[in-house]
């Protein structure tokens, strides 16, 4: 297996629900993934954490997923998050994936349960091998599923597998980061997933970002990975601190709704959240408006 090439600005794509959260919005997902493509992103990651992945029914991720593929497949990469709480139903989706024509499937590590590194080895290893000529990426975010996928475990399961080929780190620690850079072989895809230290992953040898905020202003992301990949640290630089402001304006992700409300602010309705997300109250929307106005983005 030739090992794919996944590098740039990878959003990681917002599901837009129905009114309530009751239905996906197919239409009106694909509409997103098409207005990001023209934008210049190089990807999408599809029901992940900030696509409410976890709220949805394995249909519902699998029809998103084709939908989306069809919509924008010939155009940018698009990674299927397919990480579940069990093993099973992560094989289900991930062979999906596979079929359907993915790039690559990106799998989280399980959660609720506290686990050692043997469960989450042999956890990786059993869903990989039951795709064996199709890419997985290691998803590290134990902010949200409390277990963290450490980098000799990583470095291990890089060794041991062929077709894990990479990994998504939002674990917030770029000393991790690094390590895991320094013992995984040649041609492994690091991608970052914080927002806050973009420009320095990339420089330490990072291949791009999936990020949440990538769906209201890419063209940060774009023009922080492009002036790396040219050498304008400066440039680079200046758009990190306008990202980091960003960031801030929409409080790191505390709320899938203040990124669906930027993005509608820049132009495109992108639909509710899934209980128990919530809306942003009136206040809420106001505020928001205003610090993106301060921020430069509107």
């Amino acid at each position: 297996m030739s090992k794919p090439k996944l590098e740039g600005v990878f959003p990681a794509l917002l599901t837009p629900f129905t009114k309530g959260g009751v239905k996906v919005d197919y239409e009106r997902a694909c509409g997103l993934a098409e207005r990001l493509a023209k934008q210049g992103v190089h990807g999408l990651f599809v029901c992940g954490t900030t696509g409410e992945g976890p709220l949805m029914t394995l249909e519902e991720r699998k029809q998103t997923l084709q939908e989306v593929v069809g919509a924008v497949g010939k155009k940018v990469k698009v990674i299927a998050h397919t990480g579940c709480f069990d093993t099973a139903s992560t094989i289900e989706l991930t062979q999906h994936a596979e079929r359907v024509g993915a790039a690559a499937a990106g799998v989280v590590t399980p959660g609720f349960y506290t686990f050692d590194d043997e469960c989450i080895y042999r956890h990786f290893k059993t869903v990989a091998e039951s795709v064996k000529d199709f890419p997985v990426l290691l998803y590290n975010i134990p902010g949200c599923v409390k277990n963290t996928i450490k980098p000799a475990l990583v470095h291990r399961l890089a060794k041991d597998v062929k077709n894990i080929v990479g990994m998504k780190d939002s674990g917030g620690n770029i000393s991790a980061f690094n390590e895991v850079l320094m013992g995984v072989p040649k041609g492994f895809i690091a991608i970052n997933g914080v927002d806050e230290y973009s420009m320095q992953a990339l420089v330490a040898g990072g291949s791009g970002c999936v990020s949440s905020t990538a769906n209201v202003v890419p063209e940060l992301f774009l023009s922080i990975f492009n002036n790396v990949r040219k050498g304008d640290l400066k440039k680079a630089w200046d758009s990190q601190v306008k990202l980091c402001g960003a960031c801030a304006a929409f409080h790191y992700g505390a709320l899938v709704a203040r990124y669906k409300e930027g993005v509608r602010l820049r132009g495109f309705d992108s639909g509710y959240v899934r209980p128990p997300q919530r809306e942003l109250d009136k206040d809420e929307r106001k505020d928001l408006a205003k610090t993106m106005k301060s921020a430069g983005l509107l």
